[in-house]
């Protein structure tokens, strides 16, 4: 019996994963292949390619460059000529077609001084005069669309834009040079709005991809298999899902795949070469070949990135697919092309509340962002029950506010007279003018804290745990399981600052500059230098606000406003913080300059270590410039006041500041709510309103240009995507920093604060469509990179979710009054030796909690008693004001839960770590099985070549392996 190792494959197939991007071979990545419906060739875009100007062209309708232009133009034309004569491009077939590639700008077939009016002129006259076929109108209209050549057939890959003005002349001819030696073609097109910009769009062939995507060690699919029909379910449909309908270019289907192989290029499913491989894939390899191709003879002398910072070109980056918008709704049109199809399925606010296709976003903007998109929203859904169990906190201590004995006893407390809080301008007032305070302070401050700061602990454990298995599942249906970042390029300032010093690099093999020890050492202890004095500055920043808090207290208490004289601390406390928020937005800039240069400073040999680096020091920064003030109000405010007749004064005149009688943990919401409200505010508003308003900005020297709205629309997609803003400088490090200062905001000082996650959730909702909107319709197209995980992010995940057991553990029993309330339930109160059963088990608590004072010793004309929180004895006992021993009771009980429910909370996230694998058990069958199929199928083709081979020179073969 004789059965092929592919017969055996298919009998014992596991159940296939999804492998989205490599099996899209059977749809196109063309933009008329979205939808049926869709129709890519526009007639009323037709715009035909500009004539050269006449020699008789009056130059009344023409814009005149400047003299400088013309002779850096004339120079630059006569080297490219030079060169053309020295090299010619080498022919490369494309399926069957063999046409010689020339650019027309390097023949002078365009002038300088052409402007958009005689555009349009010379567009009306070959309109009337020239009879036009059907496929010279194919081959206009998808050259002006601006995804084409002038040919109509040669997809652009990639843009570099430089000024005509620009004196680096010889370095941009010879880099172009050496790329069409590598294999590129490039054309030049000047803009249509701006006379000293030109473009050059650049076009990989398909011989020139396959060697590239075999030296980069792309997979590819080499086997296609079908799912399995669906059983329906009697359950409704899921409403946050994508139908499939909305995603027509994303069909689920299944394959395997492997390292792209020119020699085994006939095992690979390849039904179209122009769709093979994907647009972003394409777009990568040129810019591996842009990164490494020499522009100077020299070893350093190279690189894409060196040509942009000494302003040989002015930008480069992959172009869009087309406009985000259509004429024609995409229900019934179908999608003009991706781009569009991520505007209307994920960037619309309409689509708040679905799931986002994140394999579309991967297809289109790279394996990093769609990381983060895949990040964020897994955050953001694991923020839901965070959320609901906050709010059942809070509605808990809402419905029970008025039953709960200590806010009763506060509230009827009309005989209790409290010390004056400040020096001169404080009167005594009774303790029930506290009860608004006391009922606030119960929603936050209720039997539910500790359970929810435990739960908020194990979340972030099982938020971290739960990641790194959806993460496995992504990095292995984006073919990124084996995939190993190639060793990274040298930063140019390394090289400059080190070419002198050189060693052989291990991995290599070659020599390569060297920073030496004690220099590294020297320059990092200049940076940690820095820090210490940034975060030096932080600290007096917040000095400042406490000592404003100190001296508006005396004036809001004497204010004239009644309202403001009543509530003088909630004043206080509102104005310092609304200050603090100021300060804190005001230092964030500072902080990123000084970030920059430290960074700097230590030059970092590459630029993951850069981002590194600089990703540590920023997040240094503003976790303590937004947490430095929460801090002070949570472990210090009140807690180093003294007592009436003994406090203790800053600089011997401003005495410190108390906490309110119902508690310190009001302060504490308060500063939290506004900070965290305020800081999402603003960053949203700055993601959304700057490149709106940049963009504007663009659009209204445009107009001033003269250039109508006709005209504007008009624009082929590489000069559109050329007035968009670039993504930011630092990547996608704005975008972590901030969500995980928000995930400290939320699992920190939670206890505190249990509505944190619930605004959180909301603000990461409005944040997934603001950055879509704004990575689809306001930013150029990034270069699509590749990751398998978000970086140094994670540890500092891990390290906030421990930090946030410590946190909300002193904040139990330092903040918080339930420490205080349990001591006294099963001590002092009328359930002695008798457990906490019910409220009734904390009658008499305030009063146990204030300690007497002898208003005569203020020497202030008061007679009488006062209280005070504090646990001291009265005037009249042997040892006035001494602690007593309730206080000795207390702080030990304190010191107890500190150890007792960090042991208890680090142990219980150990063992959920412990319990949840990194990787799921079927993702490593899958793996597994992949890995023996591509073994199956190297050893199947290496039988049939060899098989085919004797058979071709007349030898005798067998079915089995020689």
């Amino acid at each position: 019996m004789n059965t092929s190792k592919s017969e055996m494959v298919k009998e014992h197939s596991l159940k296939p994963s999804r492998r989205s991007m490599p099996c899209l071979v059977q749809s196109q990545t063309h933009p008329q292949s979205l939808s049926k419906h869709s129709s890519f060739l526009q007639p009323n875009r037709v715009q035909p390619q500009p004539q050269p100007l006449s020699a008789g062209a009056s130059t009344a309708t023409v814009d005149v460059v400047s003299e400088r232009a013309k002779v850096m133009e004339t120079l630059e034309n006569n080297l490219l000529k030079l060169s053309s004569t020295e090299y010619s491009d080498p022919f490369l077939d494309i399926g069957k077609d063999k046409d010689p590639y020339t650019d027309d700008s390097e023949h002078g077939n365009y002038d300088v001084r052409t402007d958009q009016s005689l555009l349009i002129q010379n567009k009306l006259t070959r309109q009337k005069t020239e009879p036009r076929t059907k496929s010279s109108l194919k081959t206009d209209a998808m050259a002006s669309s601006g995804l084409f050549f002038k040919d109509g057939k040669k997809r652009i890959d990639y843009i570099l834009v430089y000024k005509k003005s620009s004196l680096q002349i010889e370095k941009r001819s010879t880099f172009e040079k050496n790329l069409r030696a590598e294999g590129l073609m490039l054309e030049r097109e000047p803009a249509v709005t701006n006379s000293d910009i030109m473009f050059v769009k650049i076009h990989c062939p398909w011989e020139t991809l396959c060697k590239y995507a075999e030296r980069m060690n792309i997979r590819m699919p080499f086997s296609l298999q079908r799912n399995m029909r669906e059983l329906k379910s009697w359950l409704p449909r899921n409403p946050m899902k994508l139908d499939k309908e909305a995603l027509p270019d994303l069909e689920e289907t299944d394959c395997y795949t492997a390292p792209f192989s020119r020699a085994r290029i006939h095992h690979f499913t390849i039904n179209n070469k122009d769709s093979f491989f994907s647009n972003s894939t394409r777009s990568r390899i040129v810019h591996h070949m842009l990164q490494r191709t020499k522009y100077e003879d020299g070893k350093s002398k190279m690189g894409i990135n060196r040509l942009l910072n000494n302003g040989t070109y002015e930008a480069a980056f992959p172009p869009h697919e087309g406009s985000h918008k259509s004429r024609h709704p995409i229900k019934t049109h179908g999608a003009q092309n991706h781009r569009h199809l991520l505007y209307e399925r994920w960037a619309r606010w309409g689509m708040w509340y679905k799931y986002q296709p994140l394999d579309l976003i991967r297809r289109y903007f790279g394996e990093k962002i769609g990381l983060y998109f895949a990040w964020l929203g897994w955050y953001t859904g694991m923020l839901i029950p965070a959320a609901l169990v906050g709010l059942f906190v809070f509605l808990y201590g809402l419905f029970t506010m008025d039953s709960s004995q200590v806010s009763k006893e506060i509230c009827e407390a009309n005989e209790t007279i409290m010390c004056p809080m400040c020096e001169r301008n404080c009167t005594l007032q009774k303790l029930n003018e506290s009860c608004i305070y006391a009922k606030v302070t119960h929603l936050f401050d209720n039997g539910g804290t500790v359970f929810f700061a435990i739960f908020m602990a194990i979340w972030a454990t099982v938020f971290l745990e739960f990641w790194k298995r959806r993460r496995a599942v992504l990095t292995y249906d984006w073919d990124l399981i084996d995939w190993e970042d190639e060793e990274e390029e040298l930063r140019p300032q390394f090289e400059a600052k080190y070419s002198q010093v050189e060693r052989v690099n291990p991995i290599t093999g070659k020599p390569e500059p060297f920073q030496p020890f004690p220099d590294k050492l020297s320059r990092l202890m200049v940076s940690v230098s820095g820090i210490f004095f940034m975060i030096s500055l932080v600290l007096t920043a917040v000095f400042a606000v406490v000592v404003y808090r100190l001296v508006a207290m005396e004036q809001f208490a004497s204010f004239k406003w009644y309202f403001i004289k009543k509530y003088w601390q909630f004043a206080t406390s509102g104005t310092g913080v609304c200050i603090n928020f100021m300060i804190i937005m005001s230092l964030n800039v500072v902080y990123e300059k000084v970030a920059y240069l430290l960074t700097d400073l230590e030059h970092p040999r590459t630029e993951s270590e850069w981002e590194n680096s600089f990703a540590l020091k920023m997040f240094l920064f503003q976790f303590v410039n937004l947490n430095s003030s929460i801090f002070y109000i949570a472990f210090f405010l009140g807690r180093f006041a003294g007592r009436p007749g003994k406090y203790n004064k800053l600089f011997n005149r401003w005495r410190l500041e108390e906490c309110h009688p119902s508690g310190c943990l009001i302060d504490l919401c308060l500063q939290m709510g506004v900070i965290m409200v305020l800081k999402q505010m603003w960053n949203n508003f700055m993601e959304l309103g700057y490149p709106l308003l940049q963009n504007w900005w663009s659009r209204r020297k445009m107009k001033r240009r003269g250039q109508s709205m006709e005209h504007k629309i008009s624009l082929p997609q590489w000069e559109k995507d050329w007035n968009l803003q670039p993504m930011n400088l630092h990547g996608l490090m704005d975008e972590y920093l901030e969500m995980v200062l928000q995930f400290g905001f939320t699992t920190i000082f939670v206890a505190a604060f249990p509505l944190a996650p619930l605004l959180a959730l909301l603000n990461n909702i409005i944040e997934i469509r603001l950055d879509a909107y704004k990575f689809v319709t306001q930013w150029r197209r990034p270069m699509p990179a590749r990751a398998t995980d978000i970086g140094i992010w994670y540890g500092i995940l891990e390290g906030i979710g421990v930090l946030a057991v410590i946190t909300n553990a002193f904040v139990i029993a330092i903040t918080s009054d339930y420490i205080p309330r349990f001591v006294y339930a099963y001590k002092y109160g009328p359930c002695t030796d008798q457990g906490y059963r019910q409220e009734k088990c904390l009658k008499g608590y305030v009063n146990s909690s204030l300690s007497v004072f002898d208003l005569s010793e203020l020497g202030m004309g008061y007679s009488g008693y006062c209280r005070y929180r504090d646990y001291r004895a009265p005037p009249w006992s042997s040892t006035p004001y001494e602690f007593t021993l309730q206080f000795w009771h207390v702080l030990a009980a304190r010191l107890a839960f500190i150890i007792v429910f960090e042991h208890l909370v680090f142990g219980i996230k150990s063992f959920i770590a412990y319990l949840i694998p990194d990787m799921p058990k079927d993702l490593c069958d899958r793996m597994r099985r992949e890995k023996y199929l591509v073994q199956e199928m190297m050893y199947e083709a290496e039988l049939e070549h060899l098989q085919r081979e004797r058979k071709k020179n007349g030898k005798q073969y067998h079915h089995e392996w020689p």
